[in-house]
């Protein structure tokens, strides 16, 4: 995909800035203990967050397309580091389209200057990709509401400063309707915070978050009452083509380091890339991965257009994470012995790629929203029909 002036410049801003600053680190920063403020703070100055979001919050104002090259170029020196870009986009939309404009100054000023994370609770113990069976409350009380339940699986559980609750203000049985969106400071009493012992992604964390009787001001809420699922869902198309373009920089840099190896090594008297057998797997991801960078820059210039996007932001959010996952692996072999190390980071980004496989909606829901859009409620009703 060709950029403009504008993008390339500020695609060369992150490029620097992930590859000087980042990927020295990547490795050791999974040992520290949460995510680097301080590194935050440097991303939002060289406007590395949230750079579609309106100038009104000292963002760039500039296009989805844009948010998707910073996000790659992150990717490629820190997985990790590149989801406070992706977490900024997306939030930092919600919040605009739904909240108050106090309440969105207030947040998104301090998001996009790298000085706050707000996280996103929706998941819950018993729903899983099942999102609509929402049984968090939140129960009128005069000017507040009074939130009473569970989330998990929640991405920044005990990092976030605040969250886009999603919580359940109509009747139990009402499914998508009768949900409610909130924006809640993780300040308030009431909110117990846990952390998860994940496999990888350790310096984001998740986790559950408990809301004991939880007050809010009536003002926080987002959107009209009853309406925020099908109001604030609207964004994920937006990040499910975000978290494709993270796995795929994180490939990318994989496939990078394998390609210099091969030319290195030497086996048999000459350089491993002469022999087809180790060289045609890297060329197939490389293909793979380029296949679907295209798709997914292709989704993000619908978006800028106005055009629909769900299809393709599905097809990207299974092939984005699976690519780059399977890509890793063989990279990871290429380097034999030396590969089965925990000095390189093959195995880290392995390990932080397959989380995506799983969070924010796994292959099969995305494979059911792309036959959906193609062939329309006739290709899930039997199945529906049937469960029931």
């Amino acid at each position: 995909m060709l950029l403009n002036e504008d993008q390339v410049a500020l695609r060369d801003v992150a490029r620097r800035f992930a590859r000087e600053k980042l990927k020295p680190r990547y490795q050791a920063r999974e040992a520290e203990p949460g995510f680097d403020r301080g590194l935050m703070k440097e991303m939002g100055a060289l406007g590395l967050i949230g750079a579609d979001l309106p100038e009104e919050y000292g963002g760039l104002g500039l296009s989805g397309v844009t948010s998707g090259v910073i996000t790659e170029e992150m990717a490629y020196g820190d997985f990790n580091v590149s989801y406070l870009q992706l977490l900024g986009s997306l939030m930092g939309a919600i919040i605009h389209r739904n909240a108050s404009p106090d309440l969105a100054r207030f947040w998104n000023t301090r998001l996009v200057a790298g000085e706050a994370i707000v996280g996103l609770g929706l998941t819950e113990p018993r729903g899983g990709s099942d999102a609509a069976n929402l049984q968090l409350r939140a129960r009128r009380d005069g000017d507040h509401f009074v939130l009473s339940g569970e989330k998990t699986s929640i991405t920044f559980s005990d990092q976030c400063d605040a969250m886009v609750l999603f919580a359940r203000t109509g009747a139990a049985d009402a499914g998508a309707r009768g949900i409610s969106a909130f924006l809640v400071p993780m300040d308030l009493p009431g909110i117990q915070r846990t952390r998860f012992k994940d496999v990888g992604s350790k310096i984001i964390g998740r986790g559950s978050v408990f809301f004991d009787d939880v007050r809010i001001p009536a003002g926080n809420m987002m959107g009209a009452e009853g309406k925020g699922f099908t109001q604030v869902m609207q964004g994920f198309d937006f990040s499910r083509i975000l978290i494709a373009l993270q796995c795929i920089g994180a490939a990318q840099a994989s496939i990078d380091e394998t390609w210099a190896y091969v030319q290195e090594r030497q086996a048999m008297g000459a350089p491993l890339v002469q022999y087809q057998g180790v060289s045609f797997p890297i060329v197939e991801f490389e293909t793979l991965i380029a296949a679907c960078r295209e798709l997914c820059y292709h989704a993000l210039a619908l978006r800028d257009a106005g055009q629909p996007h769900t299809a393709e932001a599905a097809m990207v959010k299974w092939m984005g994470p699976k690519t780059a996952f399977d890509a890793i692996h063989q990279c990871l072999l290429t380097f034999g012995h030396y590969g089965w190390s925990m000095d390189l980071p093959h195995q880290q980004r392995l390990r932080d790629v397959m989380g995506l496989e799983i969070g924010d909606g796994t292959a099969q829901v995305m494979k059911l929203i792309v036959a959906r859009e193609r062939a329309g409620r006739m290709a899930v009703q039997y199945a529906a029909e049937n469960k029931r």
